[in-house]
Formats: C-alpha cells, structure tokens, sequence
C-alpha cells in the first residue's frame, strides 16, 4: 500500500511539473482562493517573513548572521508591497477617461511599456515590453494611465498569456470599446535561470479586439511597433 501511495503522490508531482512547463493558463482571472484578502498588507507581511525565514533554514542557511537576519522580512515586504502589489484589487489603478473633443478616430498607441512580473510556475522574473493601441470611440485616456493598467497586472504571479488577455480587458472596460491591441515580448528566467537555460530566448503573445482583426489595422499597429505582419 505504502509503494502505491508514494508512486501515486510521485505521478501527482511529476503531472504538476508537466503542466506548469506546458504554460497552461486557466482562463484571464488569476486564480484567488474565497479568502485571498482576508489578512492586510501588514499581516501578509508578518506572516510570508515567518515563513520565508522557515525556507531559508531548510536550505541550511544561518539566520543569526547580520547579511541573512532580516532577509526575511526583506523578502515579505517585496512580495507584498513590490513585485506582487497587483493581486490587492486596492491598488488598481483608478482611471479617468475624457471626452474625445477633437473626434479622433485612428490608433492611439503606446510603444515599449517596461514590464516586470513574475513566472507563476517557478516564481522566477519575466522582463520585456509591451505595446498597447486602441482605437477612440467616444472617450479618450492619459497616456500615463495604459502604462499603470499595465505595470497593475503585471505585478502578480502570471502567465504571460492571461497577462495578455487582463490587460486587453480592461482597456476595452475603461475605455467602452472592443477596438484594442495588446502586443508582449518578453524574457523568462525560469528559462534561461533554469531547466532549459537559454538565454536570449523570447516569448511573444499578442491579443487584437474589434477592428484590430482586420489585416489592414493589425497591419497598422504592428508596423507602428515594428513588427512584421504575420504570414
């Protein structure tokens, strides 16, 4: 019995490690449990350096020495306040659009976003650009506002290709059109840190709403961002 759980929990494990290389992707809402927001920033922060502080000892590192005793909350604070601030809905970003007085009708884009955000699979750094567009209907948007709709998402564990579809999601809630584009080019260092380790190895996913369905728009934009059209 004991040969047959552990080859089950073993098969379990091996099932796990085989979707997360497979970079499977549940649908565009980050999978929250009911009670994600049940503790404060404050009280995450307490309880992650505990943790962490646990982790660190498992893998035989001293805690007493002055470099590692307060890498742990070091580490909480970052998880909380930095690199994962995006899963708190409290810090999305408030976005106010405007009347589009002039009747502007063509793309509005904004190239080579920075984006920084986290590989759900490994918790290892993802680093690239994106490139948003959208097409005015009534109302129009800071240009400021496309960067944080952005760096919001991306400031989460992630799958760049749900990444992909949040972004483009909100810009057609905020902005009341389904003409938009979101085009990202990034690097994963869960595959150049690890496994495979080919550095300089990039991953593209794109999303196109509305009008950018039609080759002449996607054209357009992907021109405007320096892209070739796909075949």
């Amino acid at each position: 019995m004991s040969e047959l759980l552990l080859h089950s929990s073993s098969d379990h494990h091996s099932d796990i490690d085989h979707f997360g290389d497979m970079h499977l992707s549940s649908g565009s809402d980050t999978p929250l449990h009911p009670d994600a927001f049940a503790l404060n920033d404050d009280e995450k922060v307490e309880r992650i350096s505990h943790h962490f502080a646990k982790i660190m000892d498992l893998l035989g590192l001293d805690l007493s020495d002055d470099s590692l005793r307060g890498t742990p909350r070091r580490v909480a604070k970052m998880y909380v306040n930095e690199i994962f601030r995006g899963l708190n809905p409290a810090h999305k970003p408030v976005v106010t659009t405007f009347d589009n007085k002039y009747q502007y009708r063509k793309l509005v884009i904004e190239r080579n976003i920075p984006l920084q955000s986290t590989c759900e699979h490994h918790f290892q750094p993802i680093f690239g650009v994106a490139h948003v567009a959208y097409i005015p209907n009534g109302r129009v948007v800071g240009l400021s506002k496309l960067n944080r709709i952005v760096d919001f998402f991306a400031r989460r564990p992630q799958v760049q290709e749900r990444l992909t579809m949040q972004i483009a999601e909100e810009l057609q809630r905020v902005l009341g059109t389904d003409d938009v584009a979101v085009y990202i080019d990034a690097k994963h260092m869960c595959v150049q840190a690890r496994g495979i380790e080919h550095h300089g190895a990039s991953t593209i996913t794109a999303e196109y709403a509305g009008k950018f369905l039609n080759d002449n728009t996607k054209r357009e934009f992907l021109h405007a961002i320096g892209m070739p059209m796909p075949a």
